[in-house]
C-alpha cells in the first residue's frame, strides 16, 4: 500500500484525484440531503402503495446524488483545463465559467429535482447582494384553486440554471463571506474538502 499512498500523496496527481474525491463527496452529500426529504414527502404527500413510493424515493435520491457528483467533478475538471490553458495560473472568472458550463450541462434539464436545486442556489445568489451585517452569523448549534402553475420554459430554465451555478461558484471562491452559512458549509464539503486526503480511506471511504 505504500506505493499506492505515494501516488495518492504525490502533488503531480492531486488535481486529478481531487476530481474523483469531488465526485465521491457530491454523491454522498446528495444522498444525505435528498433521501430524508424524499422520504418525508412520500409519507406526507405520496400517492400509490409503498412500493411505488419507495421507487419514487429511490429515483429522486439517485438523481440528486448523481447530478451533484457530475457537477462537482465536471466543475473541477473545467477549472483544471482552464488552469492548464492559462499556463498554470488560476483566474478569478474561471470559477464562473466552470460553474456556468457545469450548471447548463448537469442542471439544465428541467425536472422537479433540478428545479428545486437551481432555485435553492438562485436564492443564495440573490441574498449575497444584500448588505452584510457588521457581526457574523451565530453558528451554534395546497389550497384549492382553478389556477394551474406552469413550468418554466425549458430553454430559459437551462440558461437560468447556468447563470445561477456560474454566479454561486464565483461567489463561493471570491466572496465567500456573502454566502449563507448552511450553503457555505455544504460547498466547503463539496469543493474544498475534496482537495485533501492522506490515504485511500480518506480519498474514497471517509471525507476526513
Amino acid at each position: 500500500m505504500s506505493g499506492l499512498e505515494a501516488i495518492l500523496n504525490n502533488p503531480a496527481y492531486h488535481d486529478y484525484l481531487a476530481i474523483l474525491k469531488g465526485a465521491r463527496n457530491g454523491f454522498v452529500y446528495g444522498v444525505k440531503v435528498r433521501f430524508p426529504h424524499a422520504l418525508i414527502m412520500a409519507i406526507l404527500f405520496g400517492r400509490g402503495d409503498w412500493r411505488t413510493r419507495a421507487r419514487a424515493i429511490y429515483r429522486a435520491t439517485r438523481q440528486h446524488a448523481l447530478n451533484l457528483a457530475k457537477f462537482v467533478s465536471l466543475y473541477k475538471a473545467l477549472l483544471l483545463v482552464q488552469k492548464k490553458i492559462n499556463g498554470g495560473k488560476e483566474r478569478s472568472f474561471d470559477t464562473f465559467i466552470a460553474g456556468l458550463i457545469g450548471g447548463y450541462v448537469v442542471f439544465g434539464d428541467r425536472n422537479a429535482v433540478n428545479e428545486q436545486i437551481v432555485l435553492y442556489v438562485c436564492s443564495r445568489v440573490v441574498a449575497s447582494f444584500l448588505a452584510r451585517a457588521k457581526s457574523p452569523y451565530n453558528m451554534s448549534s395546497t389550497a384549492s384553486s382553478g389556477v394551474r402553475p406552469l413550468p418554466p420554459d425549458a430553454t430559459q430554465f437551462s440558461i437560468f440554471a447556468a447563470i445561477c451555478w456560474g454566479a454561486v461558484m464565483w461567489l463561493f471562491n471570491e466572496r465567500g463571506e456573502t454566502i449563507q452559512p448552511g450553503m457555505f458549509n455544504s460547498m466547503t464539503y463539496l469543493y474544498r474538502d475534496s482537495e485533501h486526503w492522506n490515504s485511500l480511506r480518506t480519498l474514497l471511504w471517509h471525507n476526513k
